[in-house]
């Protein structure tokens, strides 16, 4: 029985969301030198939807990923998934609106980065009012720089993956997506 349209993109957002989730899981056993650092492999997910979903869809992905790791940490009623919720939403609609303007002339890893910055540019801000004063500002080199390195690492991975997956063939097939620009 073909899918339908929306029927394709619940089971997709649904399976993103484990992926996500997968992901998260194994990034949570990796020590972090700050609490709300992360490499971010849980980005490798919302990286494949905003090549297969709509914005909104990916806005629900990233709620859904946000939640999710909340309750995998423990962290859902704490400032650390505060940051967290905050950081994926500016990372969520950055990545959206440079995918929706500059289209295919912009790769996943430029998106991935551009990303990153959005959510560690907002995280900092919420350390230098929320925790740590103006020495939070003392974080943010090293903050950016890692934030850089992993989100151009999980560009380049997710980029690897959209253009040579049999999985994602599948994906545009069954569900009749266009990843055409128009």
């Amino acid at each position: 029985m073909p899918l339908t349209s929306r029927n394709h993109s619940v089971k997709l957002i649904a399976f993103l969301t484990a992926l996500s989730l997968f992901l998260s899981a194994i990034e949570y056993a990796i020590p972090k030198p700050v609490p709300f650092m992360r490499l971010g492999l849980a980005n490798l997910s919302i990286l494949i939807g905003l090549e297969l979903l709509s914005p909104g869809n990916v806005i629900v992905l990233v709620l859904f990923k946000a939640l999710g790791q909340g309750l995998i940490q423990g962290t859902l009623f704490s400032y650390i998934f505060l940051f967290s919720l905050a950081g994926s939403l500016a990372s969520g609609v950055i990545m959206i609106l440079t995918k929706l303007v500059l289209g295919s002339r912009v790769t996943l890893i430029g998106i991935s980065v551009l990303g990153a910055l959005a959510s560690n540019s907002v995280q900092i801000i919420l350390a230098r009012f929320i925790i740590f004063g103006e020495s939070a500002w003392l974080i943010a080199p090293a903050f950016f720089l890692i934030g850089t390195i992993s989100s151009a690492t999980l560009g380049a991975i997710s980029e690897v993956f959209y253009r040579r997956s049999q999985w994602v063939k599948l994906v545009i097939s069954e569900g009749k997506i266009s990843t055409e620009e128009d």
